[in-house]
C-alpha cells in the first residue's frame, strides 16, 4: 500500500468523480483509475461502486477514509511545519455546502481567498443541507456551510456567520400581494412553494404554520431555490425563500415580499468543520476569509439598522 494510492484515494472520495480528481492530482484519469484498483486488490474489498456515471463510497470505502484520514492529516501537517511559509500555501481544500450557500455566500470567498493563496486547489461539492455533517464525519470535506437553526455538536465546530432572512414572495400580480395586512385566513387555498420535506428550513415553515393552528397545506416542492423562484414568478404560488436568493427579482419588481413575518424562525448561515480535523494554514486561511466576507455582511447589515449618532 503506497502512500500516493491513499492520497489518491482521499481525492477520489472528495470529488467523486475519477476525471476531476486526475485533473486536482495532475495524473491523467487511467493513472487515477489504475491507483485505486490496485489499492482495491491488495485490501480484498471495492472501495466505490459505479452506479452508471455516478462514483459513490461503499461502506467499507467509508470505512477505511475514515482511519486512513488522520494519517494524511498528521502528514499534510509535517510537510506544513518542514515548508512553514504561510505566504506561498499549496495542496488542495474541499468545501461543501447546499444551493443556496453556494450561490449567493460563497462566490465572494472563493475570490477573495483565491486571491490570497493562487496555489492552492479548492475542490466545491454542493450537498443537500441535510447530509452536509456526514461529509466532514467521513472526511469527504474540510469545511462545510450549513443554513440552519443553531447547530450544537460534540463532534464538530459550529460557527454562525450571518442570520439569513426568510419571507414569503410572490408575483406582482397575485391577489395576495396588493395587501398591506395579512391574515391566517386569507392563505386558505393557497399553493406554497418550498423545498423537500426534511430540508431543516422546510421543517420550520411547516412547524410555524403548525403552530398557528394551519396543518393542511398546499404544496409543489423543489430541490432548487431558482425552481421555486421562477414558478413563483409564474404567478403559480407562493415561494418560501431566504431573503438573499431574491434581491435581483424584487429589485427588477418580478416578485414582491408578502407582509407576513414568520415567527420564531432563527436561520444562519454557519461555517463548520469536525473537531478533531488538524486545521492546516490551508484550512485556516480560508476560514479566516469566509469570516471577512460574511460575517461582514451581517455587520453592515447592524450598521444600517442601528447606525451611529
Amino acid at each position: 500500500m503506497e502512500l500516493r494510492q491513499l492520497n489518491t484515494f482521499r481525492t477520489v472520495a472528495s470529488t467523486l468523480n475519477f476525471s476531476r480528481a486526475a485533473e486536482v492530482l495532475n495524473y491523467v484519469p487511467s493513472n487515477v483509475t489504475m491507483q485505486i484498483k490496485a489499492l482495491e486488490d491488495e485490501l480484498g474489498v471495492r472501495l466505490f461502486d459505479r452506479l452508471g456515471k455516478q462514483l459513490v463510497l461503499t461502506t467499507a470505502g467509508k470505512r477505511f477514509l475514515t482511519h486512513i484520514q488522520g494519517v494524511l492529516n498528521q502528514l499534510d501537517e509535517a510537510r506544513s511545519v518542514v515548508h512553514d511559509n504561510e505566504h506561498h500555501l499549496s495542496g488542495t481544500l474541499t468545501i461543501s455546502a447546499n444551493e443556496v450557500i453556494c450561490a449567493y455566500r460563497l462566490p465572494a470567498v472563493f475570490q477573495l481567498y483565491r486571491s490570497r493563496n493562487p496555489g492552492v486547489r479548492l475542490i466545491f461539492r454542493s450537498v443537500p443541507n441535510q447530509e452536509l455533517k456526514q461529509t466532514l464525519f467521513e472526511g469527504t470535506a474540510d469545511v462545510v456551510f450549513m443554513l440552519d437553526e443553531p447547530i450544537r455538536s460534540s463532534g464538530l465546530a459550529v460557527e454562525p456567520l450571518q442570520e439569513e432572512t426568510f419571507r414569503l414572495f410572490a408575483a406582482p400580480d397575485h391577489p395576495l400581494a396588493k395587501r398591506s395586512v395579512l391574515q391566517l385566513e386569507d392563505f386558505h387555498g393557497e399553493v406554497f412553494l418550498t423545498n423537500e420535506k426534511g430540508c431543516p428550513y422546510r421543517t420550520m415553515f411547516d412547524r410555524s404554520f403548525e403552530k398557528e393552528g394551519i396543518d393542511s397545506i398546499t404544496y409543489l416542492e423543489f430541490q432548487s431555490a431558482e425552481a421555486i423562484k421562477q414558478c413563483a414568478i409564474s404567478g403559480i404560488g407562493i415561494a418560501f425563500l431566504p431573503e438573499i436568493t431574491t434581491e435581483a427579482e424584487v429589485e427588477r419588481g418580478e416578485l414582491v415580499a408578502l407582509p407576513w413575518q414568520i415567527p420564531d424562525l432563527h436561520v444562519y448561515t454557519q461555517m463548520s468543520w469536525h473537531k478533531d480535523k488538524w486545521l492546516s494554514p490551508i484550512i485556516l486561511s480560508f476560514i479566516e476569509a469566509a469570516r471577512e466576507v460574511i460575517a461582514s455582511v451581517e455587520e453592515d447589515k447592524n450598521r444600517i439598522r442601528h447606525p451611529r449618532d
